[in-house]
């Protein structure tokens, strides 16, 4: 491996350990355990749900055992750590298409919120993938046409603000409606974020935050990429019928259901940049952030990435460059290929660097997860692709097959899942090796 490929290697397990859930949770404990004692409860529940969820149950359990009465947590498959919490029931469920394993445990987790009374303090622990993982339609509406929207809206790269817009109006958890179902228990929320800006009413659709949403922005978004006609009848008649007033509204900023509730984010993409920034600059490096809200299409990013590079190659002296960057982009599905949004930008970079030295680009999601596949991202310099391979690099991309391509050619980032997830990164090294 070479030189600059080690160090952003290096860097992005940095950012990791910044954002660790399990010492993210620990060293929130203390003020739990105060909060438990000062207000007099009687009972301390857990729920979580999300990427993280096993690691942050497994500190939660390990810090405040002596006083946690149970817990429900929902993950995705292959995120449960090999040490499991004795006093949580467990789920592993599918993400990002919801399935009837992370319906089960969403019911779980309500009926276990339900039972919590004036005297109980419920701690929530909410990571990215929660929207997905914590699933209870509305009773009309199947869990299939739930899957089915959900898929439609990822095809069409519809952003994460768009895609939880749709789904919260579809859900009895989401929108801030667990917050209604603890009610009047105190909650407290131990949130890791995975969303550009971190709004709390979008990270995992907001279960316990007031939503700023409305039935009619979720049809504007179906009405935005052409699906109107496309969504399952049950779907858009729920829709319609919120948007004229028929159904009640998401709760809304001074619902007295928050009165009790405090929603606290432990861990950040911007955290995770800040760690990569000082460990660069330890490394040598001139270093520099970009920005922790990248998003829109991928193949876009990788453009004005490669731009940026080209202009700072250009002017380059002396020290070698670590521009670093975050945020989540989106893909226009097309093809029929096999991939995920990082090595989709990937392989558009690799296009445009193929056969310029001194340039290389890691991108990848703090989850080790990039779309339906075992890598997290891809990492990619001006040899990846030798400059009479274009054509062929084009076709893979073409049909949305970044992965094999790097599968077969080199180049693929894999961790495994990592126990976080606050949206991807990228890092741009600029300079000779």
């Amino acid at each position: 491996m070479r030189k600059n490929q080690e160090i952003a290697r290096k860097l992005f397990f940095t950012a990791l350990r910044a954002v660790d859930p399990f010492e993210s949770v620990r060293s929130s404990c203390d003020a739990i355990r105060s909060a438990y004692h000062d207000g007099g409860f009687t009972r301390l529940l857990a729920i979580g749900f999300g990427k993280a969820a096993a690691s942050m149950a497994l500190a939660l359990e390990q810090e405040l055992g002596d006083i946690l009465e149970t817990g429900v947590f929902v993950t995705k498959y292959g995120h449960t750590l090999s040490r499991k919490p004795l006093k949580f029931r467990i789920f592993e469920a599918g993400h990002p298409v919801p399935d009837e394993y992370g319906f089960r445990g969403t019911e779980e987790i309500m009926e276990l919120a339900a039972s919590a009374d004036e005297k109980t303090l419920v701690v929530t622990l909410v990571s990215g993938g929660g929207s997905a993982l914590l699933v209870a339609p509305v009773k009309h509406i199947p869990l299939a046409a739930k899957q089915q929207t959900t898929d439609l809206l990822l095809r069409c790269g519809a952003d994460i603000h768009e895609l939880n817009t749709v789904r919260k109006h579809l859900s009895r958890v989401k929108g801030g409606r667990l917050a209604g179902i603890i009610s009047p228990a105190r909650t407290i929320s131990l949130i890791l974020s995975d969303v550009i800006g971190d709004d709390l009413d979008v990270i995992a659709s907001g279960p316990t935050a007031p939503d700023s949403s409305t039935f009619r922005d979720a049809l504007t978004v179906l009405e935005r990429y052409q699906l109107l006609d496309k969504i399952p009848v049950e779907v858009l008649a729920h829709l319609a019928s919120g948007a004229r007033g028929d159904i009640p509204e998401t709760p809304k900023q001074g619902d007295p259901i928050f009165q009790r509730v405090g929603n606290h984010i432990i861990g950040s993409n911007r955290v995770a940049l800040e760690a990569m920034l000082a460990t660069a600059r330890k490394l040598g490096l001139a270093a520099e952030i970009l920005s922790s809200q990248i998003n829109g299409e991928a193949a876009d990013v990788a453009k004005m990435l490669f731009r940026t590079a080209m202009v700072r190659k250009e002017s380059w002296q002396g020290k070698p460059l670590c521009l670093l960057s975050g945020g989540e982009t989106v893909v226009h599905v097309r093809g029929s290929g096999k991939g995920g949004r990082n090595m989709e930008l990937a392989l558009n970079f690799a296009l445009d660097i193929a056969g310029i030295d001194g340039i290389t680009l890691l991108s990848a999601g703090t989850d080790g997860t990039d779309g339906p596949t075992d890598a997290a991202g891809a990492l990619v310099d001006g040899k990846t692709i030798p400059f009479t391979e274009k054509e062929c690099a084009l076709r893979f991309l073409e049909n949305n097959d970044s992965y094999t391509f790097f599968r077969e050619n080199g180049g693929l980032f894999i961790t495994g899942p990592t126990g976080t997830n606050v949206m991807d990164i990228q890092i741009l090294l600029v300079g000779e090796e």
